[in-house]
């Protein structure tokens, strides 16, 4: 699914992140490259070519395009975990699909993760149901923070931010708009890219979700909401942002 990974890079590079990595299968380079030339396309076929990358990374997101692909999710976090990587990871889609009913397995007392589940994903995860999670948005994401470490982001109408220490931060920005495909692929980006710039995990989260929706109402008010595409909240970034 490479329109995720390209909606994730091109995110990235409108968040302000410096130099950013795409990695996709060697067969997609040459589309890649040319879809997104502001970002450096690496060909990562195996876990093996990642692993000669991301020594330098000052964050990374994962799971965006990889659909049955997902199983080197987990094989990165563990190479990930046992080089003690100190830098935040953005774990979303099918990334996060990987430990559907399993969070224990997630590395997170090992590495900073910050988990970005829609509701349905987060069903998945943690196997309540979506209207559960839902009606207790706060609580929920509060207690799998503290449970499993790590910054969860619940999105959704009000997105939910919370960390293991009890914070809670609740969105009021963005419209409905904000539900059509792909733009859970760049808020993925738009979180890892503040993250690169030194932003804590808990401040790049926040920060994130909040440009996102306002990124979103800019488009809106532009485009309206019913036709909005996730292109469109990438190119109202640079705004949020400032």
């Amino acid at each position: 699914m490479l329109g995720a990974a390209l909606l994730c890079g091109r995110a990235a590079a409108r968040a302000g992140a410096g130099l950013i990595y795409l990695g996709v299968p060697s067969r997609s380079m040459d589309q890649v490259n040319c879809a997104t030339p502001e970002v450096i396309t690496a060909a990562i076929d195996r876990v093996g070519d990642f692993d000669r990358l991301s020594h330098d990374f000052t964050s990374i997101a994962l799971g965006p395009g990889l659909g049955d692909r997902r199983t080197i999710a987990e094989k990165i976090l563990a190479n990930l975990s046992r080089k003690r990587f100190a830098s935040p990871i953005v774990l979303d889609a099918d990334a996060l699909a990987v430990y559907n009913g399993r969070p224990e397995k997630l590395p997170s007392r090992d590495l900073k993760l910050i988990l970005t589940p829609h509701p349905g994903e987060m069903s998945r995860l943690c196997g309540l149901s979506v209207e559960e999670i839902n009606r207790h948005r706060r609580e929920i994401a509060g207690g799998f923070a503290h449970k499993y470490n790590c910054v969860l982001v619940i999105k959704g109408q009000r997105t939910v931010v919370a960390d293991p220490d009890g914070k809670i931060f609740e969105n009021r920005t963005g419209n409905p708009g904000l539900a059509t495909a792909g733009t859970g692929d760049v808020l993925t980006g738009i979180i890892g890219a503040l993250a690169a710039r030194g932003l804590s995990s808990w401040s790049a989260a926040t920060i994130g979700v909040k440009v996102h929706g306002s990124a979103g109402d800019l488009a809106a008010k532009e485009k309206g909401e019913n036709g909005l595409i996730a292109s469109d909240v990438i190119e109202q970034l640079p705004y949020a942002l400032h």
